[in-house]
C-alpha cells in the first residue's frame, strides 16, 4: 500500500475521539508529512501504533509521540532541542513544524545518533544537527530553547535544561519513576502534568546498551543479573542529588 495512504490512515485514527491524541492542526499535518517509514524498517508496521525496540530503546508508538508533540506545542519560530533522539522520528516531525535548522538533538548512545543522523538524512531533514552527549548537560552552545523534549523519565527535571530554557520556554518529559506523568516544565521549574505514561529512565554515562565491558567470570555474570534485576537505573535513582 502507498505510505502516504498508511501515514494518513495512522493520523486520521490519532485525530479520531476514541484516541484523540493529536488535536493542533500542525502536528497533524507535520505527522502526514514525515515518512515514518524512513525511521521503522517494516513499512507497514511503521504506521501500527505500536512501539519498537531499536539499539536498545524504545521507539514510540505514534500515539506516545502525538501526546509529547501536543505538549510541546511547538510554534514555527521556535528554537528546539531533543534529548533522547532515538531513531530520529519525532525530531522530524519537530522539524518539519519550526524548520531543521531550528532544531538541535542529543543522544547518549552514539550507535543511536548515527542512525538519527541517516535517518534524518534520508527523510529530507539532514540540517538538524545531532550529537553525543549525556542528555542531562543537553546542548548549551545553542541555549536558549524555547522548546526542550526530553524522551526518557526522570526523577525530577535537569537543572541544565531547565538552565538552557529561553524564558517563555517550557521543557516537556515523563516526571517520575514507578509512576510517571508527562509534564510540562517552565523556566522556573513549575510543574503541570497531563497525564499517566510509562518511558524508560533517562541514562547516565557507562549504561548505554553499547557500553563496552570487560570479560567476566561465569560467577560474576549472576552476580551482576541479579543486581541488576533489583537496581534502578540512572535517573530512576531518587536519592542521587542531580543538581
Amino acid at each position: 500500500m502507498d505510505p502516504a495512504v498508511l501515514r494518513d490512515d495512522m493520523v486520521d485514527s490519532l485525530v479520531h475521539p476514541s484516541k484523540g491524541c493529536v488535536q493542533s492542526d500542525d502536528i497533524a499535518g507535520a505527522m502526514r508529512s514525515v515518512p515514518r517509514d524512513a525511521f521503522v524498517e517494516d513499512e507497514r508496521a511503521a504506521y501500527a501504533d505500536r512501539a519498537f525496540e531499536r539499539f536498545g530503546t524504545r521507539v514510540l508508538a505514534p500515539s506516545t509521540a502525538a501526546r509529547l508533540l501536543e505538549a510541546l506545542a511547538p510554534d514555527s519560530d521556535d528554537s528546539v532541542l531533543v534529548v533522547g533522539v532515538g531513531v530520529g522520528y519525532t525530531t522530524a516531525v519537530i522539524a518539519e513544524i519550526v524548520g531543521s535548522r531550528q532544531v538541535q538533538a542529543v543522544d547518549i548512545n552514539r550507535q543511536l545518533v548515527y542512525e538519527a543522523r541517516d535517518n534524518l538524512s534520508g527523510a529530507g531533514y539532514a540540517e538538524v544537527l545531532v550529537d553525543c552527549r549525556d542528555g542531562a548537560d543537553g546542548l548549551p552552545e545553542y541555549a536558549p530553547y524555547d522548546r526542550i523534549l526530553l524522551e526518557a523519565a526522570a526523577v525530577r527535571p535537569p537543572e541544565a535544561l531547565l538552565n538552557q530554557l529561553s524564558e517563555d520556554g517550557r521543557l516537556v518529559m515523563p516526571l517520575g519513576t514507578a509512576t510517571q506523568s508527562i509534564s510540562v516544565v517552565d523556566s522556573d521549574g513549575d510543574v503541570q502534568r497531563l497525564g499517566s505514561c510509562a518511558f524508560n529512565p533517562m541514562l547516565v554515562e557507562g549504561e548505554q546498551a553499547n557500553t563496552v565491558e570487560r570479560n567476566r567470570t561465569h560467577r560474576e555474570d549472576r552476580e551482576f543479573a541479579e543486581r541488576d534485576a533489583r537496581r534502578r537505573k540512572g535517573w530512576e535513582l531518587d536519592w542521587i542529588d542531580w543538581d
